[in-house]
């Protein structure tokens, strides 16, 4: 009786436990990590699975054209926030602590920082307006990107140009 009873107990730790969200210490602390093996910066991107613009910012992040300039500058983080009460199980433990931690919990996703490899936050996705320009598409929006981009990386003109290209929507 008691082994039936275990059988249960045992399944829901396990399944618990495989399919929990790992913590943001860990997730920031192997990057940063990364990031001094390889003299590059973290980008910490928030993100929900709900959010169509976190989607668009990881498809322009991972286009062909501009994927390889901006691994090569940085040590790329994704950190699941604010997500539907059904979908609490998808968030990183304390990633909700570091968007409140730089004021950002009500910002709107995605939200991004950039952090050296020695922890010092030197960039975020705040534009010249002071609004979270999120996944940039607008033209002031490219131009506040590239600035942030060129102060945090050693991306080229043309490196940050195509960036540029990839992020831009045009409006009609």
């Amino acid at each position: 009786m008691k082994f039936k009873l275990l059988i249960p107990v045992l399944f829901l730790f396990i399944s618990s436990t495989l399919f929990a969200q790992q913590p943001t210490s860990e997730i920031l602390n192997e990057a940063y990590k990364q990031a001094t093996l390889e003299n590059k910066n973290v980008l910490v991107i928030f993100q929900a699975s709900w959010c169509s613009w976190c989607k668009k910012m990881d498809q322009n992040i991972n286009n062909e054209k501009i994927k390889e300039s901006l691994e090569a500058n940085y040590v790329i983080v994704h950190l699941s926030v604010l997500e539907s009460k059904k979908n609490t199980h998808l968030e990183n433990p304390g990633a909700e602590d570091l968007l409140k931690e730089h004021n950002a919990v009500k910002a709107g996703l995605p939200y991004w920082l950039i952090f050296d490899k020695d922890k010092n936050l030197i960039g975020n996705s705040l534009g010249s307006d002071n609004q979270n320009m999120g996944c940039p598409s607008t033209k002031q929006e490219i131009i506040d990107l590239k600035s942030t981009l060129k102060k945090t990386s050693k991306l080229t003109e043309e490196e940050l140009n195509l960036i540029g290209e990839v992020f831009y929507i045009e409006k009609k």
